[in-house]
């Protein structure tokens, strides 16, 4: 199925779901925030699980399983929490999106929730439990959010430059050469790069019209489609870095998870700052790590 293409239901029922399930979720994390958790590293990059991720996973898990059992439910945490024979529909669950910046106090996070039909989003739900707000979006019926449907007017472009937003993978080295160069160009060229610890938080933002862009690298499938439709439905425009259609599906390698996202009207802005950045990468001598004493 196809960005385009018309979806064979209209997924109410489904959408009715997963705001239940988000919502749910959201007053368990409100309720243990700031102090009533505890948390362990996660790998070897610094990211790090609560005991609020599991529990809010599991409250989410249950719920899809409850309404649509035959349905394939893939987790954060747990990973395939549930693979039944629902062919190609599958559910995307990161019950908290943020968890670094719960663990240090910071109130930025999100409960996102998303199903996927042929790999592509048809519904995606987010919720933020320190507001109590929820935005979701199924396809080809728009995004809403507390006050309607979302609908942000252009901008005049800032003197500044834009506002945007950075997210990366969890595999992305700190020395990847593109990571970088990207990085770097964004940083110089906008009037400020956000980098939030929690994609789905930025992705909203983009939504509503907050800021003026989104740029990905090797982004993580679990939490994409669910932010990618929310935009795309609320008038985003997304590509590959390179400028060519941008699919927000959850299966490939992670470099075919590399995106820019922006209205209309600035999108060009955007592709140019990512084709600078990919000249000074391809001109930039390749940098070692710089080993560490032992």
């Amino acid at each position: 199925m196809s960005p385009n293409s018309r979806p064979t239901s209209d997924f109410t029922g489904e959408c009715r779901t997963a705001v239940a399930a988000a919502e749910a979720a959201g007053a368990l994390l409100r309720s243990r925030f700031p102090d009533g958790f505890t948390a362990r590293p996660k790998g070897e990059r610094g990211d790090v699980v609560t005991d609020l991720d599991l529990l809010a996973e599991r409250l989410v898990v249950d719920r899809i399983r409850a309404d649509f059992p035959h349905d394939r439910i893939l987790a954060e945490e747990t990973g395939d929490a549930a693979a039944g024979d629902g062919g190609a529909r599958t559910w995307l669950v990161d019950p908290l999106d943020g968890s670094n910046n719960v663990v240090i106090g910071l109130p930025v996070y999100v409960v996102g929730i998303a199903l996927c039909v042929d790999a592509l989003p048809v519904v995606g739900v987010v919720h933020e439990p320190v507001t109590g707000r929820t935005w979701s979006a199924r396809h080809g019926a728009g995004t809403y959010g507390p006050a309607g449907r979302l609908a942000p007017a252009p901008r005049p472009p800032s003197p500044s430059g834009p506002l945007l937003a950075w997210t990366q993978g969890h595999a992305v080295g700190r020395h990847d050469p593109a990571a970088r160069a990207l990085r770097h160009t964004l940083e110089l060229r906008s009037r400020r790069l956000l980098q939030l610890w929690a994609p789905l938080v930025a992705w909203t933002m983009l939504a509503r019209g907050d800021i003026d862009g989104f740029v990905g690298y090797r982004a993580e499938a679990i939490d994409l489609p669910a932010g990618a439709l929310l935009a795309r439905e609320a008038g985003v425009a997304l590509r590959r870095l390179d400028g060519r259609h941008f699919t927000a599906g959850h299966t490939g390698p992670d470099t075919d998870r590399s995106f820019v996202a922006g209205r209309p009207e600035i999108l060009p802005t955007l592709l140019d700052l990512v084709a600078t950045a990919a000249a000074a990468t391809a001109s930039a001598p390749v940098l070692s790590p710089t080993p560490r004493p032992r």
